[in-house]
């Protein structure tokens, strides 16, 4: 049975499950689907769309699936829809999706910070860490274990790969891509997240075969579709490669840049 403060508002037909508290001043909307085990803090607005699921807690002045700031929105119904586990803090605004995707999608497991926000359409993996301030527009794409750093700002439709880590303040043009360590202003790549792969289990040999993959990429002066043809022919199939040439392959928005490109500005 839930347990709602008697200065909460919360609509007869929202759908909320075992063991979930409400808070005082918090509004909930009528569709609106909760999970088990879920703690919604105080003055929390939960719009309609909302699909959350078990054991997420919610902190004080978050909004979420607020209609899309986006001028092509006309109403249709839309979604936003968060995994279990996933902890939004303070003042958070995650909206939901427009007929683009339909939805706004948060995976099981993410860390929200303070005054995160989350445009329409975004769609983040699992066990994402996003700083305070972090700010992406729509249809950003964000891959598992990834970390962004504190106030960085993601341009719409930029997707950032599995286990990338960003500098925080980073201005974010463009592709991120999986194991990348990037910073820099331009937004360039400074070498493989190293300390995060050997957090979550990857090998040194594991490693040093992405640092020399990305030597194609980023440090031979090649074109895209040669790096990507070098990494083919020099390197065994292996998980990381597949992950590697899938998201070379499939990039919209182009690599953030090369130190090569930049040279001249970061020396």
């Amino acid at each position: 049975m839930a347990r709602i403060h008697p200065l909460a508002n919360v609509h007869p037909e929202a759908k909320l499950g075992k063991n979930v508290t409400v808070e005082a001043f918090t509004t909930i909307y009528p569709d609106v689907v909760i999970g088990d085990d879920c703690w919604i803090g105080p003055n929390v607005t939960i719009f309609d769309g909302a699909r959350l699921g078990r054991n997420i807690r919610v902190f004080p002045g978050a909004v979420l699936s607020a209609e899309p700031q986006d001028l092509k929105y006309k109403g249709e119904k839309t979604t936003l829809e968060i995994g279990d586990n996933t902890v939004i803090r303070e003042m958070t605004s995650l909206h939901r999706g427009t007929k683009s995707k339909g939805k706004t999608v948060i995976g099981q497991n993410n860390l929200i910070m303070a005054y995160v926000h989350i445009a329409h359409d975004c769609v983040i993996g699992n066990n994402v860490i996003l700083v305070n301030g972090v700010q992406l527009a729509g249809e950003v794409e964000v891959d598992d274990w990834a970390i962004v750093g504190g106030t960085a700002a993601v341009h719409q439709f930029v997707r950032i790969g599995k286990h990338v880590m960003v500098q925080g303040g980073a201005l974010v043009r463009k592709d991120i891509p999986p194991y990348a360590r990037v910073g820099r202003e331009p937004l360039i790549y400074e070498g493989v997240n190293s300390i995060g792969l050997r957090r979550r289990g990857f090998t040194n040999e594991q490693i040093r075969m992405i640092e020399d993959m990305y030597r194609y990429v980023f440090l031979k002066g090649y074109s895209l579709k040669h790096a990507i043809e070098e990494i083919e022919k020099n390197f065994p199939p292996t998980p990381e490669r597949e992950e590697v040439l899938n998201f070379l392959r499939t990039t919209k928005r182009g690599l953030v840049k090369s130190p090569l490109a930049v040279k001249d500005k970061v020396d």
